[in-house]
Order: C-alpha cells, then structure tokens, then sequence
C-alpha cells in the first residue's frame, strides 16, 4: 500500500512537537471528532507520514514532520474518566474512538507558518486552508506535503 500523508494539528501548550521529541513515541488521542475518527480508524497506516501543526497558538505553524507506527487501535483515553478526553459512552466492547501512534522524524529547520501557507497558490486548495475547517487529523496530497518542507527549508 502505498504511503499517504497527513496534517495531524496539536495545541503546543497540551503536546507540542519538542513533547514528541522527548517521548520519541505517542499515541494520538483524544480525537472526538467523527470524520477524524474515521481517518484514524480506517485511513492512516503505519508508514504513513504526518506533518505535525502547532495550532491554537500565537503563529500556528507545521513544525515537524513524524511517521505512523501503529495502524489505528481504540482510544484507552475515552473510557478513562480521569482522562483529558472521557467519553464514556464508549467502551472496550465497543469503541467509538481510535487513536494512532507517531514517532518523530525530524523539526521542521523553519516552521511554516498558517500565514504563508495561505500565500502560497500551490497550497490554495488544501484542506487546512479551507474556511470553516476544524479537523485535527486530515488528509494531504504528496505534493501539499512536499510543498510544505521545501518551504520550511
């Protein structure tokens, strides 16, 4: 199968790219949103490459770059009631929410902020430059992806 490629968003205050760093390895949890969800789940393999995003912060940016390690399995978190994301409507027998893990691979050299993203014409019809878009986890093109690391060089 071959490789896909991913914008996965993080606020740097609750899991920032130097978190990944750190860890070496995380899961992506406490996605709550249904098409996400179904990325998770469904779409995103192991292999797969995953630009990283800061966002929710002073310059939202991608900052690195990390690939998936594990296919998606069910997100432990949801039925955690001590955890950031409960949902316990959800449970072992039947999971509503799935999660996978990421290593990094490397920090951006220069982090390639939202503002430039939207003054690049190659980059127009991306989804992340979509009005009204709030996804965490979405889907690129190769050459979205691309795009995106030689303007961080």
């Amino acid at each position: 199968m071959a490789t896909r490629f991913w914008l996965f968003k993080s606020e740097p205050t609750c899991y920032s790219f130097d978190d990944l760093m750190r860890d070496g390895t995380t899961h992506w949890d406490g996605v709550r949103n249904y098409q996400a969800r179904n990325f998770l789940r469904d779409e995103i393999k192991k292999g797969d490459q995953v630009l990283f995003y800061h966002s929710n912060c002073k310059e939202p940016a991608v900052v690195g770059i990390c690939e998936v390690v594990r296919d998606g399995y069910p997100d432990h978190t949801a039925f955690d009631s001590d955890s950031d994301h409960p949902d316990l409507t959800s449970s072992r027998e039947n999971p509503r929410w799935y999660m996978v893990d990421v290593e990094p691979i490397r920090k951006l050299e220069n982090p390639v902020s939202l503002s430039l993203m939207k003054d690049v014409s190659d980059l127009v019809d991306m989804q992340l430059l979509k009005r009204g878009n709030r996804l965490s986890v979405m889907p690129l093109s190769q050459e979205h992806f691309s795009k995106i690391i030689s303007l961080s060089e």
